[in-house]
């Protein structure tokens, strides 16, 4: 079992120590989350909140995903960067292989590229990109990615993007592995057909094992079953031996954990959240 930390809407200074700390301590990834702005007015409900209440992101500080994570591995040597998720398909598709490329490169491949769609119909008009057939064009920007990442000459004709054949120097050693987020039927079939992984936003963990089972279907059904795949979960039974024992047993390759409400005010010190990750690297990570 490998640990991720998950800190996000901290103070943007707090962001190095947190991420020295970490890879001092054992967590294999950090969290980077992605918000690209807050509107004033909206009928919007945010999906991971009980009433779907969205306050709590108001004012929040959000550095850009690419930004950060580069940021961070500067100041780092082992540990890996993984978004939470970047907004895909409001985005341009060369743009953004172009950015997860120079910080793979950077980084020693030290990128997690976790995917998702935005629940925000605002994320869209701000950047002026369609709402409708999002999902669609999110497929062929995976597409995109994964060409150009090869850093051989790529071209694309596609419903939504067309470009002639290009290049893109330098390209990463490695492969980014693109994991999906999602718990809707298509996340599930977009991670199962074209992602390394997939990333669980939280939930009981009954819910949880009807996705994996589902996840091990379509995997299966896509002619993957063999490939490697991570598998990353929000899940309480990350705090005791016992139960990661269990989410090993599920398939889960990475637990990813935290040590407040995000959805709350953070009153929380710098200190306090470095000791916090160190006390959960002592009792759980040493141990295993």
């Amino acid at each position: 079992m490998r640990f991720t930390i998950a800190e996000s809407m901290v103070s943007p200074e707090s962001y190095i120590p947190l991420a020295i700390a970490a890879e001092e301590a054992g967590y294999h990834s950090f969290t980077i989350p992605d918000s690209i702005c807050y509107p004033e007015v909206s009928d919007s409900k945010y999906p991971y909140t009980p009433d779907g209440n969205r306050e709590f992101l108001d004012g929040k500080p959000f550095i850009e995903p690419m930004i950060l994570c580069a940021t961070l591995a500067a100041v780092t040597e082992r540990l890996r960067f993984t978004t939470f998720v970047v907004k895909l398909p409001v985005r341009n598709p060369v743009l953004v292989a172009k950015q997860a490329m120079s910080v793979a490169v950077l980084s020693n491949n030290r990128l997690g590229f976790g995917v998702g769609i935005s629940p925000w119909p605002e994320d869209f008009a701000v950047t002026g990109v369609p709402l409708a057939a999002r999902g669609k064009r999110m497929d062929e920007m995976i597409d995109i990615i994964r060409g150009l990442e090869t850093g051989e000459f790529f071209e694309f004709h596609g419903d939504h993007f067309d470009f002639q054949s290009i290049k893109m120097s330098p390209a990463p050693s490695r492969r980014i592995p693109i994991l999906v987020g999602g718990h809707a039927e298509l996340a599930l079939r977009r991670a199962a057909r074209t992602g390394d992984g997939w990333m669980h936003a939280g939930g009981s963990g009954e819910d949880l094992q009807g996705m994996l089972d589902r996840l091990t279907e379509l995997r299966r059904e896509y002619g993957r079953e063999k490939e490697p795949f991570e598998i990353h979960v929000i899940s309480m039974d990350a705090f005791t031996l016992d139960g990661i024992k269990r989410l090993e047993d599920m398939g889960v390759t990475d637990a990813i954990v935290g040590f407040r409400n995000a959805y709350e005010a953070d009153v929380t010190t710098l200190d306090h959240k470095i000791g916090s990750l160190k006390s959960f690297a002592d009792k759980v990570i040493a141990k295993l």
